[in-house]
């Protein structure tokens, strides 16, 4: 029974031992909760989602190495261009270590521009809790995430649109 105890107790000791610094996280983005805020630069300077009120906002995670993300960039850059006008705003969000020059050289090969903010730390993607890549949160005029996406998408697609219009009435 002694020797049960002590086990338990060294196992208690060790459990939360790890090489890696650990911080206190914030809670993961939710559906129908606020959207915590982040100031992030990129090559068009700094960005800051709380400067976006006012505006229907797709937070989109992603990496040049990710072949699902590369795959949909075409798609998104479609859509930013198609929302141009509109109280839309795009943040592409790269997760790449590299930073911009990895960026701009996928954006080159493909023949896209968009809009890059630039997590290389992953701070940011930390705070909302994503998963992997790609993976988008729709944020309300008001602040308030309505929808959260995992995976790829066809970003331009009528489906996508149409709801995108449609959170930009306030029907979302």
């Amino acid at each position: 029974m002694k020797r049960l105890v002590l086990l338990l107790l060294i196992s208690l000791t060790f459990a939360g031992c790890t090489r890696e610094k650990k911080e206190v996280a914030s809670l993961p983005a939710v559906v129908g909760n606020a959207a915590s805020d982040f100031s992030l630069s990129g090559p068009g300077g700094e960005t800051t989602l709380s400067s976006l009120k006012g505006n229907l906002v797709l937070v989109h995670f992603w990496a040049t190495w990710c072949p699902p993300c590369r795959e949909e960039l075409p798609s998104l850059a479609k859509l930013n261009g198609q929302m141009a006008g509109k109280p839309f705003r795009l943040l592409a969000i790269s997760i790449d270590r590299e930073g911009n020059p990895a960026v701009q050289k996928l954006f080159g090969q493909l023949g896209i521009a968009l809009p890059v903010l630039l997590d290389p730390t992953s701070d940011v993607a930390k705070q909302y809790g994503i998963s992997g890549v790609p993976e988008s949160f729709l944020v309300s005029p008001g602040g308030v995430i309505l929808k959260k996406i995992v995976g790829p998408m066809e970003w331009n697609s009528p489906e996508v649109l149409a709801y995108l219009e449609a959170a930009m009435k306030g029907g979302n």
